[in-house]
């Protein structure tokens, strides 16, 4: 039975692709099959992976029943993922009836023997298409930047993330939030991570141990190679992080 970990925040720009790709690739080079998918019309997840979106079939075509989820999945060299491109934003408008919270929990039920894992990129607002990965996710991880407007944002996405919880998905478990770009000579980075750590005290939630470094090797991996990270660049710091983190949610006892 697969494992459905989404991550999502209501800012753009906080780590949430990067972090979408990282955790499945480390996921993925500790044996485990994982799929990866783009429900961000962004598509940026799909792009990192080197997905091809312009001829093939997305996720928007699953939704909309258009063809099979298993003939919608890519297998590239980084992970299988099921891709996306803009038309996954018209979900927004042509889904309005009770239970179109269940449109992506529906289409991935027929992948749950075919995988160990489901990592699911979302978009950076919350509405309908970030609803539905919430339902269908078994657990969620919000990344954040080291910036005081970054962690206000989190307070939202904590309360969307329980209404859906409480509604819709029960057994949705908030694993917590984990820091991106970090600066651990900065000043500034050990001031926010002190404020992220109260946060997360007044909200009832897990900051967790691991933060990410910023490194422009990592966006060199996902962008101009679409490579693999931990083959690309095995002792870049960042990769290591990352390696960390999903040792910690292993510890934890989360995945």
């Amino acid at each position: 039975m697969a494992k459905i970990i989404s991550l999502i925040n209501e800012k753009g720009g906080v780590g949430k692709t990067s972090s979408a790709n990282a955790i499945a690739v480390c996921l993925k080079h500790k044996n485990y099959k994982v799929l990866g998918v783009d429900f961000d019309k962004q598509g940026y997840f799909s792009y990192s992976v080197g997905a091809e979106t312009r001829e093939s079939p997305t996720i928007y075509d699953v939704i909309k029943k258009q063809v099979s989820v298993i003939d919608a999945i890519q297998h590239t060299p980084v992970i299988d993922i099921l891709p996306t491109d803009g038309l996954l934003g018209n979900i927004e408008k042509e889904y309005f009836d009770a239970g179109s919270e269940r449109l992506l929990k529906d289409a991935l039920e027929p992948l749950d023997s075919m995988y160990d894992y489901i990592v699911i990129d979302s978009p950076p607002e919350l509405g309908l298409i970030s609803a539905n990965v919430l339902t269908a996710s078994n657990l969620v991880l919000i990344p954040a930047l080291c910036d005081f407007f970054s962690l206000q944002g989190v307070i939202q996405v904590h309360e969307t993330i329980n209404r859906i919880k409480h509604a819709i998905n029960p057994d949705l478990v908030l694993g917590g939030m984990f820091l991106c770009r970090y600066y651990p000579r900065e000043e500034l980075s050990r001031v926010a991570r002190e404020t992220a750590a109260k946060l997360c005290e007044n909200l009832n939630m897990t900051l967790l141990n691991t933060a990410i470094r910023h490194s422009t090797v990592i966006t060199n991996a996902m962008t101009a190679a679409q490579e693999d990270l931990i083959e690309f660049a095995p002792k870049n710091p960042v990769v290591k992080d990352y390696i960390a983190l999903v040792d910690e949610l292993f510890e934890r006892g989360l995945l």
